[in-house]
Formats: C-alpha cells, sequence, structure tokens
C-alpha cells in the first residue's frame, strides 16, 4: 500500500508516495494521448503521453494498434488506476504509463529546455550531434523527433543532478 491511511486510533501513517492516479484523458493523434493526473508525482499536471512502447510491446494491445477508431475511445477506469477501452478487457495502469519514457515534446517544451540548461542554439547543436540550423527550427515549429525528446530529457536529467 502506497499512500496515507488512518489507524483505529485515528493516526495518520505515511507508506511511501501516492499511487499515480489519473484525472482526465483526451486523444491526441496516433498513439498519444493527453493524461491530467490527480495525484502522485505529477500531480496537477497535463501532458502528453506516448503510449505506443506499451501497445506495441504487448501482443494483448494488439486490436488497438490495428484500429485507430477504438484506441481514439480511451477513457479513465478504477477511480483514476487505469486506461482502458471500451468492450476490450484492456488496461494500461497509471502506474505503468507514469513509468513510460516521454517521448513527446512541444517546440515550447525544447525551448524551455535549452533555456533551463541555458544553452545557445550552438551549444546545444553540437552537443545533440545535429545541424545549427535544425535547432533553430525546433525551437519554432519543427515537429520534435523522438529520440530528439529523449535526449533532450536526458541532458535535463543529467544538469539537474
Amino acid at each position: 500500500m502506497n499512500g496515507t491511511a488512518l489507524t483505529a486510533d485515528d493516526e495518520m501513517v505515511v507508506v511511501g508516495a501516492p499511487l499515480p492516479r489519473i484525472e482526465s484523458v483526451e486523444f491526441v493523434d496516433g498513439f498519444q494521448v493527453r493524461i491530467g493526473w490527480k495525484e502522485g508525482k505529477r500531480a496537477g499536471q497535463i501532458e502528453v503521453v506516448d503510449l505506443a512502447p506499451a501497445l506495441f510491446n504487448h501482443r494483448l494491445f494488439a486490436p488497438l494498434r490495428g484500429d485507430p477508431d477504438l484506441f481514439s475511445r480511451v477513457f479513465v477506469e478504477h477511480w483514476g488506476s487505469a486506461l482502458s477501452w471500451p468492450g476490450r478487457d484492456m488496461e494500461l495502469s497509471a502506474e505503468w504509463i507514469d513509468r513510460l519514457p516521454r517521448t513527446a515534446m512541444s517546440n515550447d517544451d525544447f525551448r524551455q529546455a535549452m533555456d533551463t540548461m541555458r544553452m545557445t542554439l550552438d551549444g546545444m547543436a553540437v552537443t545533440l550531434g545535429i545541424a545549427r540550423r535544425s535547432i533553430a527550427q525546433y525551437r519554432k515549429d519543427k515537429p520534435i523527433p523522438r529520440y530528439l525528446a529523449l535526449a533532450v530529457r536526458q541532458l535535463q536529467q543529467e544538469v539537474s543532478k
């Protein structure tokens, strides 16, 4: 059990961090959904999460991979403990989703990451091994590829240590 519990004497006992709970979900595009978190380390945040790594690593989710309409009808299940799909016995737990690597990155996120790390266009280009011109385009409106989003998030973690 994670979170908080009350004993018979109304004493509060805290055991670990609260489990992640999902408040809302909205289909975005492809295998991406916008999730609003209500509990856990992301409580109060709304983020776009790519569920492709989960869907393509388990045979159970094969029907979702081949039916975009079914995937788009995702909903929150079990008091926020999972995502589910109508008419199917398929769930992705909030805990599992919380552990997925964040591969979606907006241009605003990319700009903010550069600012937080105090990176110039040239510095970011050299660090990532790509052209300065590409960095400038990613700062504006060019879609951020998954591999680049993962690399930037890893850089952010290294800088914040």
